[in-house]
């Protein structure tokens, strides 16, 4: 995202599989530093359809933040993608970020 929150591009940084992927935060720190954005917003399924984050999810999460907040970036959001009811779990919503 720009200095407005506008977005200025997607970056996949990772493929999983069914059960699970590897995520480097240094990764998407280097993405966001490429792009000149000012933020990003995180998005990720759960090929299980429960969007609830893991502890390994909100783990990650922080750490990516962290990593982020060193350079001026910030995360305004990790949505979860499932298949439950309510479809997505937003970490913003939940006051995880």
């Amino acid at each position: 995202m720009d200095i407005k929150n506008k977005p200025i591009g997607n970056v996949e940084i990772s493929k999983g599989s069914v059960n699970a992927t590897v995520v480097d935060p240094k990764e998407i720190v280097k993405a966001a530093s490429l792009k000149s954005a000012s933020s990003v917003i995180l998005v990720h399924n759960h090929p299980s359809g429960e969007s609830t984050p893991s502890s390994e999810d909100i783990e990650l999460t922080s750490r990516i933040a962290y990593a982020c907040n060193l350079l001026g970036v910030n995360v305004l959001d990790h949505i979860i993608i499932g298949k439950n009811a309510d479809g997505f779990y937003s970490f913003a919503t939940e006051g995880l970020i």
